[in-house]
C-alpha cells in the first residue's frame, strides 16, 4: 500500500466549512503522481503514457480545515492495457474514513492516440502493489 498525507488548506473548504468535494480529487490526483512516482514513473509529460479513464469518489464523513488527511492507495485490478487503483481518504489524527474512491488508468500511447499493452516493467511494480482479496 502506498500512502501519503495532505493537510486540508482554507482554500479546500466551502462555505459549509467542510473539504468541497472537487478538492478530494485533487487529492486523488496528488496521490495518483506519488505512487507513480514510487513506481519509478517521473513527472516528464514528454515520456507519460497514462490517462486517467475514470475516476469516483464516494464521501462518507466530512473533512475540515487545517486537518491532515492520509491518502493509501492500492492497486485492485490489472488488466492488459489498464488498471484500477483504489483509495482510501482518512482522518490522520483518528483513522476514521472519510472517503473510498478508485481510478482506472489506461496505458496510453499520446503520439499514436491508442491504449498500449502495459509493459512488463510497470505490471510487476502494480502486481507488488495489488491487493489480496
Amino acid at each position: 500500500m502506498h500512502e501519503i498525507q495532505v493537510t486540508v488548506r482554507f482554500g479546500e473548504t466551502d462555505a459549509l466549512g467542510h473539504v468541497n468535494n472537487a478538492s478530494y480529487f485533487i487529492y486523488l490526483e496528488e496521490a495518483r503522481i506519488r505512487f507513480f512516482e514510487a513506481l519509478g514513473y517521473g513527472m516528464d509529460t514528454k515520456g507519460w503514457n497514462f490517462i486517467l479513464a475514470s475516476t469516483k469518489c464516494d464521501f462518507l464523513s466530512q473533512g475540515f480545515f487545517n486537518q491532515p488527511l492520509t491518502i493509501k492507495t492500492e492497486v485492485s485490478r490489472i488488466g492488459t492495457k489498464s488498471f484500477e487503483l483504489t483509495h482510501d481518504i482518512v482522518c490522520t489524527q483518528t483513522g476514521e474514513l472519510i472517503a473510498k474512491a478508485n481510478a482506472v488508468i489506461v496505458y496510453f500511447d499520446f503520439v499514436e492516440q491508442k491504449s498500449e499493452v502495459i509493459p512488463e516493467m510497470l505490471r510487476s511494480g502494480l502486481e507488488s502493489n495489488l491487493v489480496q482479496v
